[in-house]
């Protein structure tokens, strides 16, 4: 059975239960039509020796031969409905009787079977004597005399007609269920026609085509329907998770490149001058310095970027972990911001204003990690220093929008493409990449840290930016309670 397909085990079932419904039906109609005809002639039995009985006789009819008289006692017997009718003495015996010619003595109930009919008028089947149909028979006591009357009557049309109603819903019971299997095969090919179509976008989904769905045949409110929705469901979960894994792979294969570069760069520097110390190609204590001063740079700059990568790779593990939360105000961060930049290029003009550059500095309270929240700071300002042309103008905006502290680094540079701005917090990923790099701080990991460490205290580092019109980069942080 379980090898067989669902619209096999279907239609198996269906027409079993076919075929129990229109068995019991046709036996519920045979037991009842069998009780009415029954009951029918058992009626006209106690009808007719109720009558019998209360006639006063000294002696049975017995004047009256059933061949010669068969014009006069077969209309009266059968217009009564009982073409036998015997009366027994008290010892049980024959004493006289009238029967239908149409039936001879062979075919009546003999005198053992009518001896056994209770005499109380209730009804019993008796066996005709050749065995070859039943009867039916009351008995009454006679009146006047010690006799007991006994009426019958054939079953033979009886049967018949349950007989042939039993062939009859056998026969069309056949026909019907041969008709509705037929039906059903059909029904259940087309009912069953949207799993088919699943089956077939299944198999194409496992060839590798994540891009088919399954077509929705029938109303969501179907169970073909909401089965089509959840999968297509399911299936764009799954195309994007492949896409997600796809990208993040693909990522990863960049990040690791970028990482043997950032560390084979200062890794070859010191190298190279070790080797130079070693050939003697440095006779002078003046190149061994300046030789000692590259090696210090580039292993600052060495230190400087596995502490950014240790830094990346701690806030994606466990970046509550790596924050010490004090009540704190971003205007103190803003107010150092503007100092640092002004130490770093006094040519460049630099603004300390509210968010968006509105009015004066706001308050700005926070319950964050001070010095993780100077790094970020550290890392934009650093970032408009870095990409803008010196003596471009620099505004750094501090206050409270939408309930949340905020703390504006805009410039007045070039700006970012759409394509940049969308990558500028990659790992990294610079926008320039002609610039000479002599420092961490161009590895391409900072706007990444900044991001990773304002997401850390469930904020974030957003980018306004556009082809010669600047960049804003705002931190936004929930505010203290």
């Amino acid at each position: 059975m379980s090898r067989l397909s669902l619209r096999a085990r279907l239609l198996l079932l269906t027409a079993g239960l076919l075929l129990a419904g229109l068995g019991l039906v046709g036996a519920v109609v045979a037991d009842q039509l069998e009780r009415y005809q029954l009951g029918r002639v058992d009626a006209q039995l106690r009808s007719f020796t109720e009558i019998v009985s209360r006639v006063s006789v000294t002696v049975p009819p017995g004047d009256l031969d059933p061949a010669r008289d068969a014009e006069l006692v077969d209309p009266a017997l059968d217009l009564v409905g009982t073409p036998y009718l015997v009366y027994l003495d008290a010892d049980g015996a024959v004493a006289g009787g009238l029967h239908s010619s149409r039936f001879d003595d062979a075919a009546l109930p003999p005198p053992d079977e009518l001896r056994t009919v209770p005499p109380g008028g209730d009804a019993v089947d008796l066996r005709a004597a050749d065995g070859s149909g039943r009867w039916r028979a009351v008995a009454r006591p006679a009146t006047g005399w010690a006799a007991t009357v006994v009426a019958a009557a054939p079953l033979a049309e009886a049967d018949a007609t349950i007989a042939r109603l039993r062939t009859t819903s056998l026969v069309g019971g056949g026909v019907l269920l041969v008709l509705l299997t037929a039906v059903g095969w059909f029904a259940l090919g087309r009912g069953l026609r949207p799993l088919r179509r699943i089956e077939h976008t299944a198999t194409a989904i496992a060839d590798g085509d994540l891009t088919r769905r399954v077509p929705v045949p029938a109303a969501p409110t179907t169970e073909v329907g909401r089965l089509a929705t959840s999968l297509n469901t399911m299936l764009g979960q799954l195309e994007q998770a492949f896409a997600d894994r796809a990208a993040a792979e693909a990522r990863m294969r960049t990040f690791l490149s970028d990482v043997s570069h950032e560390l084979r760069t200062p890794l070859f520097g010191i190298k190279g001058s070790t080797e130079l110390y070693r050939m003697g190609a440095m006779p002078a204590s003046a190149d061994v310095d300046e030789a000692m001063r590259r090696i210090d740079r580039e292993a600052t700059r060495l230190t400087s970027l596995t502490e950014d990568l240790l830094l990346l790779a701690r806030l994606d593990e466990a970046a509550e972990a790596q924050l010490d939360r004090a009540p704190m105000d971003l205007r103190t961060l803003a107010i150092d911001a503007r100092h640092d930049l002004c130490a770093l290029d006094p040519t460049r003009p630099v603004e300390l204003t509210g968010p968006g550059g509105d009015g004066p500095p706001g308050p700005a309270p926070v319950h964050a990690d001070e010095d993780r929240l100077r790094q970020v700071v550290a890392n934009l300002v650093g970032n408009a220093a870095t990409y803008t042309p010196p003596g471009t103008g620099v505004r750094i905006g501090v206050g409270t929008v939408d309930g949340r502290a905020v703390l504006d680094v805009a410039d007045e540079g070039p700006g970012l493409t759409a394509e940049q701005a969308t990558r500028v917090f990659d790992r990294f990923y610079r926008a320039d990449r002609s610039r000479n790099r002599t420092g961490s701080a161009n590895a391409g990991l900072g706007l990444a840290i900044a991001r990773s460490l304002a997401r850390a205290h469930d904020g974030d580092v957003e980018l306004d930016t556009a082809l010669g019109r600047g960049a804003r980069f705002r931190l936004t942080l929930p505010l203290a309670e």
